[in-house]
């Protein structure tokens, strides 16, 4: 596995458990505000910051698409 797969499996887990979601609920939500391609695209950027941070990161990044905050 790569490393930028690794660490969208990391940003999932940390951002699923944070927001108490399903792993079903997580990867609709993912798919649909296509948040697993901007995890992909943004890793060097992202892999340095702690958890809470991807978190918050993760939360403007869907809510810039539209969706209201989870």
């Amino acid at each position: 596995m790569s490393r930028q797969g690794a660490f969208m499996i990391y940003c999932a887990e940390q951002y699923k458990n944070a927001k108490k979601l399903t792993g079903h609920q997580l990867a609709d939500l993912f798919t649909r505000y296509q948040v697993w391609e901007y995890v992909y695209d943004c890793y060097e950027a992202l892999h340095t910051t702690g958890s809470q941070y991807i978190v918050d990161d993760i939360d403007q990044y869907i809510a810039a698409r539209g969706c209201p905050p989870v």
